[in-house]
């Protein structure tokens, strides 16, 4: 049920598993898009069910996932390089939404004290394959705090949002930073595609953020201190847009709307993708 302060923004399907369509409501208060309706906990496992949902798998069979696959590799090394960055030593490191465990093997080779939690059983089997063993909920490292907690390309799938940041929160160490990617339903490619924007990706995304939302859904003792771009999403989200738009993936299409989204994001600064940064103050 929408509230006074929700208005329908669009509504989307589901091109991934169900086909089914949703609206996305805008919260004016917090300046974000809320899928509607939501899956209830019991059902929302049976929309990940499909072998094309490619961050919990490994595969390369077909153009895009080959693409996401080797982006993915290079990306790894940036994701560590940023932690490094912001923090002056290694230390413990907790990653929410660990799909296959490749950013925390990663980590551990660069002296990070890992630790990660992921709900998808065949993905947690995959990261079991690499010695990286997870937990499927974060209720399970209650008590416990981290000197970096990171959610790539997670937060925008975690239920009860309001509950869980707080959980997130209280499992930051003081001076601890939080690192969150999430997509911008501000870029030019979310714009430019509309209800075919695949980034979307309902209703496995339940809430789709702004560079404005970010900034209101924390705590005060959450300083935001750096919003970075993810370059490549912009070219990989318009490569699966065009193909739920036309029916097929057009590479040339898709690599001039990726690239005008980045350019107009050059002043803008509302990229497909940010990662953005916060540090503890308490």
């Amino acid at each position: 049920m929408k509230s006074k302060n929700q208005n329908v923004y669009l509504t989307a399907k589901d091109y991934l598993v169900s086909e089914e369509s949703f609206d996305l409501l805008y919260d004016s208060e917090r300046e974000m898009l809320i899928t509607s309706p939501q899956p209830s906990l019991e059902n929302l496992s049976k929309y990940y069910e499909s072998e094309d949902y490619i961050s919990h798998t490994d595969n390369e069979k077909g153009l895009v996932n080959f693409l996401y696959q080797k982006v993915k590799k290079s990306a790894l090394q940036s994701k560590t390089s940023l932690i490094s960055k912001l923090n002056n030593a290694t230390g413990s490191l907790l990653d929410v939404g660990a799909g296959t465990g490749d950013f925390l093997n990663t980590a551990k080779d660069k002296g990070w004290d890992i630790q990660g939690v992921e709900p998808n059983q065949n993905a947690r089997e995959l990261a079991r394959s690499k010695n990286v063993l997870l937990k499927e909920s974060l209720d399970e490292f209650s008590g416990q705090q981290f000197d970096v907690i990171t959610l790539w390309h997670v937060l925008e799938h975690l239920p009860n949002l309001k509950d869980t940041i707080q959980q997130i929160e209280n499992l930051l160490t003081p001076g601890g930073t939080l690192i969150i990617a999430v997509p911008n339903y501000n870029s030019f490619d979310a714009k430019h595609y509309k209800s075919f924007w695949a980034a979307l990706d309902v209703p496995r995304h339940l809430w789709h953020f702004s560079r404005n939302s970010m900034s209101k859904l924390f705590s005060s003792k959450l300083k935001l201190v750096k919003i970075k771009p993810m370059i490549f999403d912009s070219f990989y989200v318009s490569l699966l847009s065009e193909k739920h738009k036309n029916g097929s993936s057009s590479f040339v299409k898709a690599f001039l709307v990726g690239l005008w989204s980045n350019i107009s994001a050059w002043r803008s600064k509302e990229y497909s993708s940010l990662i953005y940064c916060f540090k503890n103050s308490k």
